[in-house]
This record gives structure tokens, C-alpha cells and sequence, in this order.
């Protein structure tokens, strides 16, 4: 019995031996020999097109990332219309006034904006009413003046009250170089704004009425038995763009407001000046094309959430969570992701009381020392005092820990 069981232990053994061995014959995996990588290709500069001024801006982040005589005042023509579509929308939102809105047609809007006038027009009738919802199609797909008037006088009485509306409004969003003085961009004195405030307040309209702003995608509209494309060309051309705004007039030129989606990357270009309907739209495609191809968007913190914990004296807590309200994004060039540097401007001594949402510092984003992004740096949690023994501990370490005694302050 112990004999067959030293030979099975034997085989057993001879087995493994045999096995190794085979194992040790396979011949290894050859390495694969690496491929060079080709250097990534320098951004070449923006396409020079046809516009008196012009900007590309990326709609995640706000940033122009292409301009031409970016603040240069000009005559907006229908791009004015932008802003009447975003104050009716805006007023819509606070309840003053509603999309089943019957809107009377007034002779002032017939007249002025009517079938009578050289303008673009939506053939409303004199004293017809019409849903707002329907005379919001009319001022954005067809571009009617008459719509516009309608609409302004009633939401504000009188499109002299619009107008006031409409520069209140522009002055919340941040368009410094922005006078409006009616609500269809029809020709009149000190009313001109620049491509960089339309390109601000067409990213406003796109992020804080989405709904209305879906509507300036629709290729034409019907309205007593009179049917009119929209005239923005690209949309036609290309399924990405989704907008926004055609204008013209002899004096503005012709302008476009356009902006296109690929991906989770949205582009927004404003032309204005440019010679005709073509050349304004090649210019507007060539523009987004540009900023998809060559500039990319990257998050780089996530909002409410902790980039510093300092020390807090004087607290009930001994730390001080520091961080951004919002995800922080910010759009580059191709390749330039790892150029980034961030840096956090803090109070070298922070003191309670803080109350969550406090601005604290600063968190400055550059690119080869340039500005990208400056974020305010904000509490992210209430910071109360401590109580008395507390805060008297805190003082007497402070006076430590300062770099002056209080002597020598004077």
C-alpha cells in the first residue's frame, strides 16, 4: 500500500516537473514595436470673414474665443429682436403676461410694422387679436416688426416702456455697450449694440428660455394664409444649427446671430456688417466650425464641493471649507489642457463669523499667465462664532501667530 502510494506521489510529481517545463518552453509575446506619435498641429489663427465685427463665443463657458472689433457700436437691425424675444420670455416666466394672451393688433404696429412698410412683417391685420405664442413665432421665424410692436405694447403699454425693459434687462446680463430704442431694430437714433453683447445675450437666451429659444429652429411659419421661411440660411445647411437671429437694413449691413450644438459643445457666432445673406452665413458656419474643431471644454472643479479647508479662528469649527458655487469650466485651445494653472487668493487669516455663500477669495485660472477664469472662492458651509472662552483662546494664539504684535501696529 505505502508502495502505490510513493508511485502516484512520484507521477504526481513527474506530472507537475513535465508541466513546468513545457510552461517554461512557451516562447514569450513579442513586444510590439511603438509607433511614433506625430507632434499635435499648432491652432492655426481664426478664419478672417466677411463682417465689420464678429465673435466666436463658447457657450458652456462664456469665453470669445475669436473676435473682430468685438465692442465696436453697431446698428443691430432684427438682431434687436433677440431681445424682444427674451423680455416677452422673461416676462412670461414672472407671470405678467401669458402665452394664450389675445393681443390686439394696434394701429401703430399696423402701421408701422405692417404690410405697408418696406420692413419684414407678419401681414397681422389692424385690430385682430392674436396669441402671444403665435406672434412670438411671427417675430422669430418671420421676423415681423408688426409682431414685435404688438408684443411690446403689451407687455409694457407702449414700446417706449418696452425699450426700457429691454435696457434693463441688457444691463442685468451685462451688456455694457447696449441702448436700445424699439423693439424691432427698425432704423432710429442711439440705438446700436455690439457683437459682443449679442453674442451675451444670446447665450442668456439660450440657457434661460430653451423652449422659446427651440422655436427660432423652425424653418418657416404660416399666418393669414401667407407662409415665410426663416432666413437664416444655415439652417438648411447644417443639422447642428439650431439659431438664432437674421437682420438687415442698408445702414446695419447684413448681420446673424447663429449658434450650432455637436456634442456637448455648443458654439455661438454673431456677424455683423457683412455683405450679403451669404457671405454672413459662410461667415458664421466658418466661425463654429472653427471653435469645434480647434477648442475643447474641460470641467475643472465641481461646484460645492471643498477645494481648501483653512484654518478658522475664532469659529466653532477650527476649518473653513472654501469652495466654488458652480462646476468650473473652462475652454481652451486643443493641447492646452495641461498648460492650465490654478491658484486660490485666500485671506492669510480668516476670522468668524462666515455665512454659507460668502465670497472668501478668488480662484484664478491662467494660461501662460494669462487670465482664463477668476471664480469666486465662497464658503460652503455657516461659520458662527465660538463662544467667549473660544474666541478669547483665539486671540491670545492669534497674537502668537501674528506677524506684528499689537504694538507694533502703530
Amino acid at each position: 500500500m505505502n508502495l502505490i502510494r510513493r508511485t502516484l506521489s512520484s507521477l504526481a510529481i513527474a506530472a507537475l516537473v513535465v508541466g513546468t517545463a513545457v510552461a517554461q518552453q512557451t516562447p514569450p509575446k513579442p513586444v510590439p514595436v511603438p509607433r511614433p506619435v506625430a507632434p499635435e498641429a499648432p491652432v492655426p489663427p481664426p478664419p478672417d470673414v466677411d463682417g465689420k465685427a464678429w465673435v466666436l463665443m463658447d457657450y458652456a463657458t462664456g469665453q470669445v474665443l475669436a473676435s473682430k472689433e468685438p465692442d465696436l457700436r453697431v446698428e443691430p437691425a432684427s438682431i434687436t429682436k433677440i431681445m424682444t424675444d427674451y423680455v416677452v420670455s422673461a416676462e412670461v416666466a414672472n407671470g405678467k403676461v401669458h402665452m394664450t394672451d389675445p393681443v390686439t393688433i394696434s394701429e401703430n404696429a399696423w402701421r408701422s410694422g405692417g404690410a405697408g412698410t418696406d420692413g419684414s412683417t407678419s401681414f397681422l391685420k389692424l385690430n385682430s387679436q392674436v396669441p402671444l405664442k403665435d406672434l412670438l413665432y411671427g417675430l422669430i421665424i418671420q421676423s415681423g416688426n408688426d409682431a414685435a410692436i404688438a408684443l411690446a405694447e403689451h407687455t409694457a403699454g407702449s414700446e417706449q416702456a418696452f425699450a426700457g425693459l429691454m435696457n434693463g434687462y441688457a444691463k442685468q446680463l451685462g451688456m455694457t455697450n447696449t441702448n436700445f430704442q424699439n423693439a424691432s431694430g427698425y432704423p432710429i437714433a442711439n440705438h446700436y449694440s455690439t457683437a459682443r453683447d449679442i453674442a451675451i445675450l444670446s447665450r442668456a437666451l439660450i440657457h434661460d428660455f430653451p423652449e422659446d429659444y427651440a422655436i427660432s429652429a423652425i424653418k418657416d411659419f404660416e399666418w393669414n394664409g401667407i407662409k415665410q421661411h426663416n432666413r437664416n440660411l444655415l439652417l438648411w445647411r447644417d443639422p447642428t444649427v439650431d439659431g438664432i437671429k437674421t437682420g438687415h437694413t442698408a445702414a446695419a449691413g447684413f448681420c446673424l446671430a447663429a449658434s450650432a450644438k455637436q456634442g456637448d459643445a455648443r458654439m455661438i457666432a454673431i456677424v455683423m456688417g457683412s455683405t450679403n445673406e451669404k457671405t454672413r452665413a459662410d461667415a458664421a458656419m466658418a466661425l463654429m466650425s472653427y471653435g469645434f474643431r480647434f477648442y475643447e471644454t474641460h470641467k475643472l472643479y465641481d461646484g460645492d464641493k471643498p477645494l481648501a479647508t483653512p484654518k478658522l479662528w475664532k469659529g466653532q469649527s477650527n476649518q473653513l471649507p472654501l469652495g466654488v458655487a458652480d462646476n468650473v469650466l473652462v475652454t481652451v485651445k486643443r493641447g492646452d489642457y495641461d498648460k492650465l494653472k490654478a491658484t486660490l487668493d485666500v485671506p492669510a487669516t480668516l476670522v468668524a463669523p462666515f455665512t454659507k455663500g460668502q465670497q472668501v477669495g478668488t480662484l484664478r485660472v491662467t494660461l501662460d499667465g494669462q487670465p482664463v477664469q477668476n471664480v469666486p472662492l465662497i464658503a460652503l458651509a455657516d461659520a458662527p462664532q465660538a463662544g467667549f472662552f473660544g474666541r478669547l483662546w483665539d486671540s491670545i494664539m492669534l497674537w502668537f501667530h501674528s506677524d506684528k504684535k499689537p504694538d507694533e501696529t502703530k
